[in-house]
């Protein structure tokens, strides 16, 4: 009955991320987005100024791969020594492994170009869709599933979510802010990540559910 609920919930979540990618990837197509694109980043770029640039530049800086892997190695080192629960370490490198290669396989398949009016860093690359947005959806995503069963609470866990998800939400729009990214390429990187993630989120829970039943299966063996 669990794993039929969990079935569920995943299948709508990865439904819906899934047709907002869809979504996405018509209206580009079809140029319906240049107006949206082009309003969202001018009303974030009129916010500019020297201590808002800096906010920006950090939240990009600890969205990059690069700087999560030091957060990476530490939670794999909690999990590891401390909880010892070795198979969660597999579903985190799991995400944070295939993730930016997925946005890889998809910036070479749309090779979509960068936004040129108004950049504070200089960048190369494709531009759809957003691997700051795919990592940090699929990073802070796996860290409130890892850690929510760890906190016993719901103030706790309010926090998390709360924590997280300011942390998804800031460094997409640190990108838009410094013109390197099109609003439609952040939204169509949250839609792909939480797609991949609910689908190996719900690989993992069908495994270690099935495995549980093993175990209780070979206790009433015995």
């Amino acid at each position: 009955m669990r794993l039929k609920k969990h079935s569920t919930i995943a299948l709508i979540i990865s439904l819906v991320s899934l047709i907002g990618f869809s979504i996405m990837v018509l209206l580009i197509a079809n140029q319906n987005v240049i107006l949206f694109d082009h309003n969202v980043i001018s009303f974030i770029q009129g916010f500019e100024g020297p201590s808002l640039t800096s906010i920006m530049k950090f939240f990009t800086y600890i969205g990059s791969y690069h700087s999560m892997i030091v957060i990476i190695l530490i939670i794999v080192i909690f999990l590891y020594i401390v909880l010892k629960h070795r198979l969660e370490i597999i579903l985190l490198l799991t995400v944070v492994i295939t993730t930016p290669i997925l946005n890889g396989l998809l910036k070479q398949s749309f090779q979509r170009a960068r936004p040129e009016f108004h950049r504070l860093i200089d960048i190369g690359g494709y531009s759809f869709p957003s691997g700051h947005a795919m990592n940090a959806f699929a990073f802070y995503g796996i860290l409130t599933f890892l850690l929510w069963r760890h906190i016993p609470n719901p103030a706790g866990r309010t926090i998390l979510i709360v924590f997280n998800g300011l942390f998804i939400m800031m460094i997409g729009i640190s990108r838009i802010y410094l013109g390197v990214h099109y609003p439609s390429d952040i939204i169509a990187g949250y839609c792909v990540s939480g797609f991949w993630l609910t689908i190996v989120i719900w690989s993992f829970q069908k495994y270690r559910d099935r495995l549980g039943t093993k175990k209780q299966s070979g206790r009433r063996g015995k």
